[in-house]
């Protein structure tokens, strides 16, 4: 298993020894995913040191607030460079290996494209691409490859959201809990793994979404 990062060394490493421990080859590789060369070196040096790309899981992501009137073109090309540029190049570049092994590419969008909120809306604009994005690529790839999202709702707060905010997520979500990490990963295999599902969304949420359009 390939394990990408860009500053976060050491959780890389962490985790290529925990997988290397549970009996998996693993290796990290460095790329900054907001330059276009970068994306595709990274392709390749996983290519030439596996042998091999037989799934493509994209889920870098810049999640940033900003107020409306404080919208800047730095927002826009910190959400769009990395949520949805990024995907598409490193995808662009995978698609040879991925046709040769009726490989599969995860894309990881948000549950934000079907219920949105105030505040994030360069983030929630790119991740309304990536949820296209899906869909055309895996027009654009079959039969040789299928191309799904994953959209996680209150999954992983960010570390700095004042708990009453996380309280109020929280009501809105019908098994009253918020989605652990193991939730999205399950979802990704699922999707990596499951031969007659492709141009799919999977909203991994609680019951947030479906909350909200019944109420």
């Amino acid at each position: 298993m390939a394990v990408h990062f860009h500053h976060s060394e050491s959780g890389a490493a962490d985790l290529v020894q925990e997988l290397t421990e549970a009996g998996s080859q693993a290796k990290s590789f460095q790329a900054d995913l907001f330059d276009q060369k970068q994306c595709q070196a990274l392709i390749d040096e996983v290519i030439a040191f596996f042998g091999r790309l037989d799934v493509l899981v994209c889920n870098a992501a810049n999640f940033e607030r900003v107020e409306l009137d404080a919208i800047a073109e730095e927002h826009w090309n910190r959400a769009l460079e990395l949520n949805l540029k990024a995907p598409f190049w490193l995808a662009q570049h995978a698609v040879k290996e991925l046709k040769a092994r009726q490989g599969a590419i995860v894309l990881l969008s948000c549950a934000s494209t079907i219920k949105p909120f105030r505040h994030y809306l360069p983030y929630l604009m790119s991740k309304a691409g990536v949820f296209q994005l899906t869909k055309t690529l895996a027009l654009e790839l079959a039969p040789d490859v299928r191309v799904n999202a994953v959209a996680p709702g209150a999954v992983l707060p960010p570390p700095e959201m004042q708990e009453d905010t996380v309280q109020r997520l929280l009501k809105q979500v019908p098994l009253g809990k918020l989605g652990r990490a193991e939730d999205i990963a399950d979802a990704v295999l699922f999707l990596a793994t499951a031969p007659f599902v492709t141009g799919h969304q999977l909203v991994v949420d609680g019951g947030e979404v479906a909350g909200d359009i019944l109420r």
